[in-house]
């Protein structure tokens, strides 16, 4: 995506300042206003974070932990601070922030700040999507093959003719071949249950 269409969705854009209503704060919201963001500016920082907020800039001081929810998967964080050292540092890493604003605002380098925070984060949610599908992709095949296998021990049939079997079940009842596969998988847990109960009583 290019800077100028980057640009014109910034209007688009849900920014929460959450910093006390002091100089730095007035400072950075006047300026993203600017911008073209609609800017509510809140101290306390809320809990939760509204969820059709993009960006957060949320104050880092030495006083107090960073109020956010663990991992923030809905937003992207930027830190706003006053001061750097190893601590610090630490904190940043651990709150997985996607840019930082030093103290006292100043208008420089809050656009691009802003920018590279949402695109690295839609970026990441892109992937995380990606890796999802992929994981539940596998685990699909996982229980295919594992019914397949429960069905040739059960009927005595080939790994193709159980395939198939599955896949014909999978066509007449309109589902994929995976939640057949689950089907057949829990079904043969509930048998293995019963066999197991009848043959412990049977001794």
């Amino acid at each position: 995506m290019s800077g100028h269409v980057l640009l014109r969705t910034l209007r688009e854009t849900q920014v929460l300042v959450c910093h006390p209503q002091d100089a730095d704060g007035d400072e950075l919201v006047r300026h993203l206003r600017r911008i073209g963001c609609p800017v509510p500016h809140v101290w306390p920082p809320p809990r939760p974070i509204p969820s059709d907020i993009d960006v957060v800039f949320l104050l880092f001081d030495r006083s107090r932990k960073p109020a956010v929810e663990e991992g923030h998967p809905g937003f992207a964080l930027v830190a706003v601070i006053d001061y750097e050292d190893p601590s610090m540092l630490d904190v940043l890493i651990d709150a997985d922030v996607r840019g930082v604003v030093t103290k006292p605002v100043r208008p420089f380098g809050i656009l691009s700040t802003l920018i590279t925070a949402r695109v690295a984060h839609k970026y990441e949610a892109r992937l995380h999507q990606k890796v999802a599908k992929l994981e539940e992709t596998l685990r699909s095949r996982r229980d295919i093959e594992k019914s397949v296998r429960i069905l040739m021990a059960a009927q005595a049939i080939s790994e193709d003719a159980a395939y198939q079997m599955i896949r014909r079940e999978a066509m007449q009842k309109r589902q994929s071949m995976a939640v057949i596969a689950s089907s057949i998988i829990a079904a043969n847990s509930v048998f293995e249950r019963f066999a197991g109960s009848a043959a412990r009583d049977a001794t």
